[in-house]
């Protein structure tokens, strides 16, 4: 007798607490759909099937005896600098991931120059290492009125603070000598050495005449380099593009500090195949992160011959900018001549150091991308798919509610509240994800939200079931809901646990519009749990104290009649049988 009291005062504490879980997920409806129109972000991002957009997918190849070369590290630098040329053209949802061993795929959406973009990341990385003449904030600058020579702008953070020295030796201090004119620069197809220049240092926004028949150029180039704005993505893009390695240009890149500073830059005489290896290390005499570099024996002798002139220069024009697709990454200065070995001191945490250390070793690595395929979908057949899509799912969910309807009565009210709370929380969840993580709804996603239903919809019918079986056992509505919920939840959460194992190992296995169908199917399941514990049962829980729900109407869906349903159990008692008078 002390079991059933036990679960009678049980089953009587869970009925008088429903209102606090079915208060904690209103609670969180209304946050994330506050917070979905406080972000501005009111619509699911869409993907390139449904959008419309280009998917190009680049196969990597190796040069003969150096297969070794198309390994992950490589492939994930790889990914990055794809990401970094489209992100230069302006487009803003891109998506650059691997896919197996040897592809990446590119998904760039509507409103993208496709052909631009398939010339942008199907090339191999232009690394080199120009020597710095000039460096100055990135914003515009304004010609100063004044005509007098005055020093150029130093950079004030990755530039100005990071250092090439050899490995083990000491810098040696700098020369006090004078830089070239940026005229000198153009007139040479290399850099010379400051002794050697005529004239003063021109500082940037101050013209200055020279008698050389290359002034027209060199006033054009200064005016580029006073008008560049490398706070704006496109100007950044613009400078310095289709610049020839042998010519003098202008490029961005940011300082230790985040901030953008724009370049004049010599002719490069390094390239990213002079690179040997690059990598990031700990320097055991400091305890900071540095890249170390070798260099092959022909890049040795260039990077000799740089290195020996910057560290006869001032600043800024001791630096040579490491520039990839014309954007300097770094800019250290060099205060020794170096040949085969060098390092890079400065302001780098960890991850600096080796995004820095792969973007050297990229350069010279011996990888090659051949395009195997490129899918052009157009907004209006996006549309086309998304509309499909979206009918789809309501055909589905309206054969769903009529069968709630008709067979359940009164509690598809239920069914139908947990379905529209589920709505709500995987609409608003889809709407903050794609800002957040980069989620984008696309048709196979639109999938597993349409399978999402079945699934949900299958958790109240188990235990809407689990609720008339107890009824049909003689027991009255309120016991029924609470004994028929741990068993009912024990169900639900193994197939829910399924289905979630399954949408996460297809997400780890596929890559691609795959992963948007598992990654919805997973979102979902768990949304389902949350959907039955925290709204289906507090809501069953206080419409079972309702006179139409527990008296058993014959439209609430638990007739007992209807159910077929035994005597009351308090009258099921046996009566002892008659004794027979022969037998007394």
């Amino acid at each position: 007798m002390a079991a059933p009291k036990k679960g009678r005062g049980a089953a009587s504490g869970g009925q008088g607490r429903p209102g606090r879980a079915l208060a904690l997920i209103l609670i969180a409806m209304a946050a994330l759909t506050g917070g979905m129109f406080w972000s501005g972000h009111t619509t699911p991002r869409l993907g390139i099937d449904l959008a419309g957009g280009t998917t190009i997918t680049l196969k990597a190849e190796a040069e003969p005896g150096k297969e070794s070369a198309v390994n992950e590290t490589n492939m994930n630098t790889a990914v990055g600098i794809i990401e970094r040329r489209v992100n230069g053209l302006g487009v803003s949802e891109a998506e650059v991931q691997t896919q197996g061993r040897e592809n990446i795929i590119v998904n760039i959406p509507k409103g993208t120059n496709s052909q631009q973009a398939r010339e942008q990341v199907g090339t191999t990385a232009q690394l080199y290492f120009r020597p710095v003449i000039a460096v100055a904030p990135g914003g515009p600058v304004k010609p100063e009125p004044s005509t007098s020579p005055t020093p150029s702008a130093s950079p004030s953070g990755k530039g100005g603070d990071d250092e090439v020295t050899a490995p083990s030796g000491t810098p040696s201090p700098s020369a006090t000598t004078q830089g070239r004119a940026l005229t000198d620069a153009l007139k040479a197809p290399t850099p010379t050495p400051s002794g050697s220049a005529s004239g003063t240092p021109k500082t940037p926004g101050t013209p200055q005449p020279t008698p050389s028949g290359d002034a027209a150029a060199a006033e054009k180039l200064q005016a580029q380099f006073v008008a560049l704005n490398c706070t704006d993505k496109k100007a950044r893009v613009a400078a310095g593009d289709n610049a020839k390695p042998s010519e003098t240009t202008i490029g961005c890149g940011k300082n230790a500090i985040g901030e953008w500073e724009k370049y004049i830059l010599g002719p490069a005489e390094v390239d990213g195949k002079d690179v040997d290896d690059a990598q990031a290390a700990i320097d055991q005499r400091n305890g900071q992160w540095i890249v170390q570099m070798e260099f092959t024996d022909k890049g040795s002798k260039k990077f000799q011959k740089i290195t020996s002139r910057l560290s006869q220069q001032q600043p800024p024009m001791n630096q040579f900018a490491i520039v990839l697709d014309g954007e300097v990454v770094s800019a250290p200065s060099v205060r020794t001549t170096l040949s085969a070995n060098a390092e890079i001191s400065g302001s780098f945490d960890q991850e600096s150091a080796q995004d820095l250390g792969n973007i050297l070793s990229y350069g010279a690595l011996p990888l090659s991308f051949e395009e195997q395929s490129v899918t052009t979908v157009t907004a209006a057949l996006g549309g086309e798919q998304l509309k499909a899509g979206l009918i789809a799912g309501a055909i589905g969910l309206a054969l769903v509610v009529i069968y709630l309807v008709v067979y359940y009565r009164g509690l598809s009210v239920v069914a139908l509240l947990s379905l529209l709370a589920s709505a709500i929380l995987t609409y608003t969840l889809m709407s903050l994800l794609g800002p957040a993580i980069g989620f984008a709804l696309n048709l196979p996603a639109v999938c597993g939200a349409i399978v999402a239903i079945g699934i949900t919809a299958d958790s109240f019918i188990v235990y809407f079931e689990r609720i008339r079986d107890e009824i049909r056992e003689g027991r009255t509505l309120r016991p029924a809901v609470e004994r028929a919920w741990p068993r009912a939840r024990r169900t639900i959460m193994v197939s829910d646990f399924v289905s979630f194992l399954a949408a996460a190992v297809l997400f780890v296995v596929t890559v691609g519009k795959v992963q948007g169908f598992a990654f919805t199917l997973g979102l979902t399941t768990l949304l389902d749990v949350v959907i039955v514990f925290f709204f289906t049962k507090p809501v069953m829980t206080l419409l079972a104290r309702r006179k139409f729900f527990a008296d058993g109407h014959s439209w609430s869906g638990l007739d007992p009649k209807r159910l077929g349903a035994k005597p009351p159990l308090r009258r099921s008692r046996r009566m002892p049988a008659p004794i027979d008078p022969k037998e007394a």
